[in-house]
């Protein structure tokens, strides 16, 4: 079968004829110019070293050349094959702390804004993985579900605030549930959950739900953010403006902080690892890496057919013709008599 790859390429064509029109048009201005200062007798001797069949090979070799140029630029395909193609990868969920306690400032600009930073380098970063967001505080739910469109999850990752929950807390028991419930399709040997959160339970679910992530295969890797020391959590009137910290019931301030052990017992306990945050934001790159070597699964696969590039070969034979115009001559050996002129 043979194919032009860059079909719309063949419009340059029309340079040939253009170019054919531009040296006969050149070619006949020199001759009426020549013409009218010179006479037929003195012209034809002074042009007489000049090779006509010379010139018109010069032409025909650089006009051949461009036409080949531009079937190079169509870019010839003829000779396929076919070939399957597979793609590859992991389920990743992703479950993002949306609790009041998320807001604190120990970490720029705030926890939650430096882990949505994180997480959109995360997504960046994978390669053919589905990847999808699970929403969590004092409740859970499926905020983006599993997909290769990686422009669509981070869509719904900057749409991700506090005040889309209904129930505040933290509840990483439900949270991981959820997760799990999202999985209930996937093959077993190759599902994650990141779970990025401050680590405050306030639940006490997590053993249940390590226990049925562990009985499904579901490998969980955790992220630590926040300050270990205890800070305040800002409060924001309707507007959205700061207004002072947020106070239990006898006027205290609320201070919220992180709790690795958990974290750490949530990761190991599944075969994953715990990341604590830091403010370069360098542990998700990592996490990316140690995800990106471990065994995928085939995702889909299709057949495909492969044509071969043949625009060398017309290439090659343009060059050899723009080579052959600069070793032809458009001169003539001129026998010249010296009899009589002496005289």
């Amino acid at each position: 079968m043979f194919r032009f790859a860059a079909s719309e390429m063949l419009f340059a064509y029309l340079l040939v004829p253009a170019l054919v029109a531009l040296v006969w048009w050149a070619r006949a201005r020199k001759q009426r110019d020549m013409e009218r200062l010179a006479d037929r007798d003195l012209l034809d001797r002074l042009t007489a070293s000049v090779s006509r069949r010379g010139q018109l090979a010069k032409t025909i070799l650089v006009v051949a050349a461009v036409g080949l140029l531009v079937t190079a630029l169509a870019r010839p395909q003829f000779g396929s094959r076919v070939e399957t193609v597979r793609r590859e990868g992991r389920d990743v969920l992703i479950a993002l702390d949306l609790s009041a306690s998320m807001v604190a400032e120990d970490m720029a600009p705030n926890r939650l804004e430096k882990a949505k930073f994180a997480i959109a380098d995360l997504i960046d970063q994978l390669d053919g993985d589905r990847v999808g967001l699970v929403a969590f505080a004092g409740e859970a739910f499926v905020q983006s579900p599993l997909t290769l469109d990686y422009g669509a999850a981070r869509l719904f990752l900057n749409a991700m605030e506090p005040d889309m929950m209904s129930v505040q807390g933290t509840n990483l028991g439900q949270a991981i549930a959820v997760a799990l419930d999202a999985f209930a399709a996937t093959e077993r040997r190759h599902r994650v959950l990141v779970v990025i959160t401050d680590g405050e339970d306030h639940e006490g679910e997590v053993d249940d739900a390590i226990t049925r992530a562990t009985d499904e295969g579901v490998v969980i890797y955790t992220v630590g953010i926040g300050s270990t020391d205890g800070v305040p959590i800002p409060d924001f009137d309707a507007a959205g403006q700061a207004q002072g910290f947020k106070r239990d019931g006898d006027g205290a301030v609320v201070t919220t902080r992180l709790d690795e052990a958990t974290l750490m017992t949530l990761a190991e306990r599944t075969g994953g690892t715990y990341y604590r945050a830091s403010p370069g934001g360098t542990e998700l790159a990592v996490l990316a890496e140690e995800l990106a070597g471990g065994e995928g699964r085939e995702f889909e696969s299709e057949q495909v057919t492969l044509f071969d590039e043949q625009y060398q070969l017309f290439l090659g034979l343009a060059l050899v013709l723009l080579i052959s115009d600069v070793l032809v001559s458009d001169r003539r050996r001129v026998h010249v008599g010296w009899t009589g002129r002496f005289k």
